[in-house]
């Protein structure tokens, strides 16, 4: 089989772009003992040529499941990276305020509750770590199968902190808008703490790309509430996905063309929101 091409998108991305949820492998980090997810390695130098044809600038690197509580290859990787960087972390409830500190000083912005296979955190733990950070700077980020959305919907509105909600809440399979646990992401989406990730779709979606068509009407569902905490990521460089279901990241890149159609709209979602956020 001849290696697939990537093609460039047709949206030109605006100066200071982010991609603001993609990561980092190196199989000289220890992996996990939950870790279920051994991809080969994807470094610096291949998001490189992933940045440069999709013409961004910035990046927030996450730390994945693979590396639990270490996040050292992806802080390592911010530090070589500069000021175009960001990490968002893993750690645990015990951790020391001169930890965090630390990871700050190395970086990081936000604490990853992955709350899905492999995840490290428990959801008890959520509210405590939000009380505790609440009013420094630091968010936390939350994934789990949206259609668990209702039962959480709760506890995640209520916490004191800003929250990111990742890939449009990462539905297991396809639901309509109206879907009460879809409906639960939208009263999340207008707290004006909580920013939601238009990203992972090739999750979501049975149709696939380029357009993701069946997923198209949640992420318009979301443009209606606005678009000021609203951010784009890739999801790079796709682990979970085979030869034939990987996405090309210019499709996902240009889904901003045909759900944002306000060009000032699509500069905030991709330079402004995530600069406010991130502290670029």
């Amino acid at each position: 089989m001849p290696e697939r091409t990537f093609r460039t998108p047709v949206l030109e991305a605006p100066p200071g772009a982010c991609d603001t949820h993609m990561h980092f492998y190196n199989d000289a980090y220890p992996p996990s003992p939950k870790a279920w997810l051994f991809p080969p390695n994807f470094t610096i130098e291949d998001y490189r040529k992933v940045q440069q044809r999709l013409g961004l600038q910035r990046m927030v690197v996450v730390q994945p499941v693979t590396y639990g509580f270490d996040n050292s290859c992806i802080l390592d990787a911010v530090e070589q990276i500069g000021d175009d960087a960001r990490a968002v972390v893993t750690v645990p409830v015990s951790i020391s305020d001169k930890e965090l500190e630390d990871l700050w000083h190395r970086g990081a912005r936000g604490l990853r509750f992955h709350q899905m296979r492999g995840g490290m955190m428990e959801w008890s733990e959520l509210p405590v770590m939000a009380e505790r950070l609440k009013d420094t700077g630091w968010h936390v980020q939350v994934q789990l199968d949206g259609l668990e959305l209702p039962r959480y919907e709760a506890l995640i509105a209520q916490l004191p902190i800003t929250v990111v909600l990742d890939h449009m809440g990462r539905y297991s399979r396809v639901i309509p808008p109206e879907h009460e646990a879809f409906q639960s992401l939208l009263r999340l989406a207008r707290q004006e703490n909580v920013y939601v990730k238009i990203s992972g779709v090739y999750h979501i979606s049975k149709a696939g790309g380029p357009d993701y068509r069946d997923v198209a009407p949640l992420g318009k569902a979301l443009l209606e509430v606005g678009h000021d905490r609203l951010l784009w990521a890739s999801d790079w460089p796709h682990p979970t996905e085979t030869a034939e279901t990987m996405p090309d990241d210019a499709d996902l890149l240009d889904l901003l063309l045909a759900w944002v159609p306000d060009e000032a709209a699509r500069t905030a979602i991709l330079v402004d929101n995530p600069a406010r956020l991130y502290g670029f």
